[in-house]
């Protein structure tokens, strides 16, 4: 069996350290020989990015550059149609047979997971690594308790290509793309919140001034 590989997804509109950094540490946690960072086309449950698709992608690949553990994955902006996870799972599983897949989501998102399309299907493509602040338990409606309690991964789970939920402390850093979004636009600084080489293409382009 290869080493594990991390999913994480989003619109990255633009990406930021928010993203970046609690991916890293779940990267180191659980062994994981890279995260892919996967932009999406159209977006289940949000609005429409306002970057193009070549804007983010190019976007995420600058603030990557010289980090191995990153790799940026255009599969859905290549796919047809909305962006649904579960697709994006079952291509990577397809792809990679014999690995551990990791899918990557705040606490936030996890919240909502019976919302997304085909949800109790998840678990049968990857592991769901929840990134949290230490000592954090979301709080989960009932019926979603109890299918985070029914798949709760242990230690002797470590080595099962898919099918458990892996809480994973991490540093969430306040850090939101809409606030950046508005920074740009008014002209503040974007400094330590997201890469240089991101700032500096989204300034040489003339982003989100509209907004």
């Amino acid at each position: 069996m290869t080493k594990a590989i991390g999913i994480l997804g989003g619109t990255f509109d633009p990406i930021h350290y928010g993203h970046l950094r609690p991916a890293l540490e779940v990267a180191d946690k659980l062994a994981l020989s890279h995260i892919r960072l996967i932009p999406n086309a159209i977006p289940p449950h949000r609005p429409q990015p306002l970057a193009t698709a070549e804007q983010r992608l190019i976007m995420l690949q600058l603030a990557v550059e010289n980090n191995q553990q990153f790799k940026v994955d255009d599969r859905e902006l290549t796919r047809d149609g909305i962006s649904y996870t579960f697709d994006t799972l079952a291509s990577l599983r397809q792809e990679y047979p014999t690995t551990a897949l990791y899918l990557l989501l705040g606490s936030d998102a996890f919240l909502y997971i019976q919302t997304w399309h085909r949800w109790q299907e998840l678990l049968d493509l990857a592991h769901i690594a929840v990134m949290q602040r230490p000592g954090e338990l979301p709080e989960m409606n009932q019926d979603t308790r109890i299918w985070y309690q029914q798949y709760l991964a242990s230690s002797e789970d470590i080595n099962l290509l898919h099918g458990k939920i892996w809480p994973v402390s991490v540093t969430q850093l306040m850090i939101s793309a809409t606030a950046i979004r508005s920074m740009v636009a008014h002209d503040q600084s974007t400094q330590f919140l997201l890469p240089d080489a991101v700032a500096c293409f989204v300034k040489q382009n003339k982003m989100y001034s509209a907004e």
